[in-house]
């Protein structure tokens, strides 16, 4: 008995440059990785300054003007009758044409899909392999392009629109402009022998999760390559579970399983996986298989009438409502091919260990690779997955473009969807919105056929059981438009712009950051907030790794060349509303930090007091592809910013928030995200910052899961006002985790002048324990260490008078010893009181 053929994964390359559809050069070849970009590789060569460095992207706009050639030697095998020979460039980016032994295979224009040619003529010989990209715009009329712009500068290139490439490669507010080139994902040879498996769609029918029993279905398409009869066995963990004939190039499973483990997210249950196989046999030889994890688990979206006005947004999983904490996620890198798989399992693994449930894949980057979702699935997280268009209009009358996208979206939803991760299908970021604030109305050509015709007819033949939905924000009965608070999901960008957000209007402050101010989130009313965030800037350490020291100051321009947000210097309206305007980097730093952290936890609070009328909040953004000021709770060297730690207290499942209105009234509300009611008794503290007690109260709460409600109120006169003031609430029992409520903003607040003891003790060679003590109040207390590898699994406490939080710290190099820590508090504008 033979067993299928592996692959063959080739990555011997070397690159070349020419001018625009030039020959092949004679010289000047350097190696080039697969997976990688040619930006990356003229790096390593020495032959391009690190674009990321200093103001060096700059220099680097001459590669995409070029043409670049690959080569390399790919070694065929001998192929017996019935055989086949695929030779499968799984990342094409962008414009490629393709030889074999001098032999052109074909044209590609699509990073998003594999380029795939039968290579079987070639059989039993070495044959040379060369690619050359062109540049990645060429050929394209402006005049082809809808109208679209909406900003101003080199942000969009109104051609890229009929390319399918990344919108981000452009440039965006939070990154470079820097389109990459070249085989981003690997190339392999595939060697069929009789029958090829073309896909694979695993559905849960039912699913009863008190019985433990699901009835499931797996259909397998086959391609015949000889006319021997074929039959499809299918494995479950192990198990033969069905065996079926291969009829019309399709064979259809449907089994039963008792004792079933669903696929939960990591704060509902255990996220269990399966391990399905598939194997296409002739008689007693097996000519193929594939097998992949899969979770048993039903996804839905609850779009059934809200008691308060419109319409839910709520996700189900296994029949049990959801609301989603999380992020949207951005690629990690401006050439995507370089970014390694620990680097993608690292950022889902941060975003489970900040409490989130649920990532959103932005359609203005790349699908991700298989790394992410093989992290998301594992450990819980649901993926909301965006095709790949964003914010411009997309021309859907030209034929030969509508075939790409139709072509890319049936590979991608293929390629994902036996995901347990996978929740949804969105269209698009922003394209509907900013068509309508651009005309008034969704008239015109600008992608419509592809967003409401094209993308949901291949999700339902391919995708049947993952919702689809037509972009994001998208919402169809709500007066206000696409991007309303009555229907669908929600960019909450009006406060960052200082826009309305129903009242009081924008126009009654007559200082722009007031009307910037994170305190106006409460006004919003949103059934899901897809986006929302405040800028801030990463680490000193991050920027000093890519600034050199010379330009390592506020505003210098190479300073400003890393905030990609305009104006430049739009983040200080907000800060000299909140805390102060900054003097130098380093209070610029902190300000920052702060800013994000307690708007964040603000928002994030406001949104989960509304549950189930709101039932989802994902920031904008959870990370960074290149070192600058932006979004990103992560930056790009993978440090959590002070708003990670923020946002992870604010996202646990059980949630105690305060809010104190204009009355000077103080309330605390108890917020469950959990399947279980939460009971406690909560101990309410109303504190100066000397410490010194105003009221200490306590109170019993009952407050049933998925359920939001205020348990416990004070008015004005009984707390008092002032700065000098923060409220604190705990439970002994630790059901509702401890939170705290500043009554001033940071600006306003005489900080007492405080100390940090710390003491680290060793757990392993690259772990331990760091000890933090508070001798009176700090705030944003923080530890870094000259250990790069360091991560900490809290950080950036507040901290009363003999306060200690222990912080478990991993990642060291195993070098590392107590004195390497530092700890210190705030130190932004007007902070001098702080030590």
């Amino acid at each position: 008995m033979s067993a299928p053929v592996p692959a063959t994964v080739f990555t011997g390359f070397e690159l070349a440059d020419s001018a625009p559809f030039g020959e092949l050069p004679d010289g000047g070849w350097i190696p080039a990785n697969v997976t990688g970009g040619v930006h990356a590789a003229l790096v390593a060569a020495g032959r391009l300054a690190d674009p990321y460095r200093d103001r060096n992207e700059e220099d680097a706009r001459w590669v995409e003007e070029r043409s670049w050639w690959y080569r390399g030697h790919v070694d065929l095998p001998d192929v017996a009758a019935g055989g086949r020979l695929r030779l499968v460039l799984h990342g094409v980016d962008t414009v490629a044409t393709v030889w074999l032994d001098d032999v052109e295979l074909g044209r590609h224009v699509n990073m998003f899909r594999p380029a795939e040619y039968d290579v079987t003529r070639f059989a039993g010989t070495r044959a040379r392999l060369v690619v050359r990209f062109d540049p990645p715009l060429a050929g394209l009329d402006p005049e082809d392009s809808p109208p679209s712009a909406l900003l101003a500068g080199d942000r969009f290139e109104p051609t890229s629109v009929q390319r399918r490439k990344p919108t981000y490669s452009w440039g965006w507010d939070f990154a470079p402009r820097l389109p990459s080139i070249g085989l981003w994902r690997p190339v392999e040879l595939l060697h069929d022998r009789g029958a090829a498996i073309t896909g694979v769609l695993f559905r849960t029918r039912a699913l009863d999760t008190a019985a433990r029993t699901a009835d499931l279905s797996v259909d397998i398409d086959v391609e015949r390559l000889s006319d021997a009869p074929l039959r499809v066995r299918v494995l479950w963990d192990g198990e033969l579970v069905a065996e079926e004939p291969v009829r019309d190039a399709q064979a259809n499973a449907r089994f039963s399983v008792t004792d079933v483990r669903p696929w939960w997210t990591h704060d509902l249950g255990i996220p269990d996986r399966y391990l399905l196989t598939v194997e296409v046999r002739d008689s007693d030889t097996a000519l193929t298989r594939r097998s992949e994890h899969v979770g048993v688990r039903i996804v839905e979206l609850d779009r059934s009438p809200d008691p308060d006005g419109g319409r839910r947004f709520r996700f189900v999983l296994n029949g049990v409502p959801l609301y989603a904490r999380g992020a949207c996620v951005v690629p990690s890198s401006m050439e995507p091919g370089c970014v390694p798989d620990h680097v993608q399992r690292e950022l889902v693994r941060l975003a489970a260990a900040g409490n989130m449930t649920m990532l959103r894949i932005w359609g203005g980057g790349v699908y991700g690779d298989d790394a992410f979702y093989d992290a998301a699935d594992e450990m819980g997280v649901l993926v909301w997955q965006d095709f790949m268009f964003a914010c411009l209009a997309y021309p859907d009358s030209d034929g030969e473009l509508s075939a790409e996208v139709a072509a890319e979206a049936t590979h991608q939803i293929r390629r994902l969807r036996n995901r347990p991760s996978l929740a949804l299908w969105a269209g698009n970021n922003e394209v509907q919105a900013i068509q309508q604030l651009r005309t008034g109305d969704l008239s015109g050509e600008w992608g419509s056929r592809h967003f409401h015709e094209t993308l949901p007819a291949a999700v339902s033949a391919h995708s049947p059981d993952v919702p689809y939905w037509p972009g994001s924000p998208w919402g169809q009965d709500d007066p206000a438009g696409v991007n309303g608070v009555l229907d669908g999901d929600r960019h909450a960008w009006e406060v960052w712009h200082g826009l309305d957000v129903g009242a009081p209007s924008p126009l009654e402050y007559t200082d722009r950051g007031e009307a910037m101010h994170f305190d106006r989130f409460r006004f919003d009313t949103g059934k899901f907030i897809s986006e929302f965030g405040i800028i801030a800037a990463p680490e000193r350490a991050t920027l000093a790794q890519w600034i050199s020291p010379e330009e390592l100051t506020l505003h210098s321009p190479t300073f400003d060349a890393h905030v990609k947000d305009n104006p430049v210097q739009k983040a200080e309206l907000l800060l000299a509303a909140e805390t102060g305007l900054p003097t130098d980097l380093d209070t610029y730093v902190d300000a920052t930090m702060a800013v994000q952290a307690e708007g964040l936890k603000f928002g994030i609070e406001h949104y989960r007091r509304r549950q189930p009328g709101n039932s989802g909040a994902l920031i904008w953004q959870l990370n960074d592809p290149w070192p600058g000021v932006s979004w990103s709770l992560i930056d790009h060297a993978l440090r959590p910013k002070a708003a990670y730690y923020a946002v992870r207290r604010a996202f646990r499942p059980v949630l105690a928030s305060f809010v104190r209105d204009d009355s000077g009234r103080l309330d605390v509300w108890v917020t469950s995200s959990g399947v279980r009611p939460v009971r406690s008794v909560l101990t309410i503290e109303v504190q100066r910052l000397d410490g010194a007690v105003i009221v200490a109260d306590s109170v019993d709460v009952d407050v049933e899961a998925g359920a939001s409600r205020k348990v416990w109120s004070a008015p004005a006169d009984q707390i008092g006002s002032g700065p000098d003031r923060v409220a604190w609430v705990s439970s002994a029992d630790g059901v509702v985790p401890a939170n705290r409520l500043l009554f001033g903003r940071i600006k306003e607040i005489a900080w007492p002048r405080s100390t940090l003891e710390s003491a680290f003790e060793p757990t392993g060679h690259d772990s331990g324990v760091l000890k933090l003590t508070s001798r009176g109040y700090s705030f944003q207390a923080r530890v870094t260490c000259d250990d790069p590898g360091a991560r900490f699994s809290d950080n950036y406490l507040d901290l009363r008078d003999g306060d200690s939080a222990h912080i478990a710290v991993t990642g060291l190099c195993g070098r590392t010893t107590p004195a390497t820590f530092t700890a210190r508090t705030y130190r932004g504008p007007g902070s001098g009181a702080q030590s």
